[in-house]
């Protein structure tokens, strides 16, 4: 048993730390997730105004963060800021920042096609039974959106798990981070470790993201119209 690479996983808590920084990992996704969905509905109801200064300003931002790298963001946020105004940032922090910015352009454009999507007379039909326009939107738009959007977030919850694995870049002790940790460590003493280590994470990333994929591809079975 020794002399094998996985060993290393049975040695001390070498695997309850794993699930700790994987523990991180999920975390960051699903704090910039919760934040994401308030302010994506906020944007893509902007999105949809009719003042041509805000739709610009709207897709700006857009563009912006899909151009812009996951990556150069964190350094952006956690290196650049932390510098320019003096902000002792820790890492945790300034993931949730990127992520919950990359999150808000992605939720706020599958709002507004959601809005494009939903008849007009829907809104008439509210208009016409005495409800305000902000009525209209709480009762009768948002359930709807909601319908559609839960499955497409938990698709953009997956992609975020994934890209978590940049914020090792940035100090974050997540799962990757944990994983290289017990591998410089037993470098010596098991010089397989890495493929066993590596090997584990992989399992992890993909049976969280699979549960999740599947669950996205049942809401959307049942929520279908």
């Amino acid at each position: 048993m020794q002399d094998l690479g996985i060993s290393v996983l049975f040695q001390g808590n070498n695997f309850l730390r794993l699930c700790a920084g994987l523990w991180v990992t999920f975390r960051i996704a699903l704090i910039s997730m919760g934040l994401s969905i308030p302010f994506g509905l906020l944007f893509g109801m902007l999105m949809n105004v009719n003042q041509k200064i805000i739709r610009g300003l709207c897709r700006i931002y857009l563009e912006f963060v899909r151009i812009m790298p996951q990556l150069v963001l964190l350094f952006i946020v956690y290196f650049g800021m932390a510098k320019a105004f003096g902000i002792n940032m820790p890492g945790e922090t300034a993931a949730v920042i990127v992520f919950t910015f990359w999150g808000t352009a992605e939720i706020g454009d599958l709002i507004r096609s959601a809005l494009i999507s939903i008849p007009k007379h829907q809104y008439e039909s509210g208009y016409g039974l005495g409800l305000t326009k902000l009525q209209v939107y709480f009762y009768v738009i948002i359930p709807q959106i909601i319908r559609r959007l839960l499955p497409l977030a938990i698709n953009l919850l997956t992609r975020m798990i994934k890209t978590t694995s940049l914020v090792v870049l940035i100090g974050v002790v997540e799962v990757v981070k944990v994983g290289k940790q017990i591998i410089d460590a037993s470098r010596y003493t098991v010089p397989t470790a890495a493929i066993w280590i590596y090997g584990v994470i992989f399992i992890m990333y993909f049976v969280i993201c699979y549960v999740f994929s599947k669950m996205a591809g049942t809401l959307e079975k049942n929520l279908k119209y």
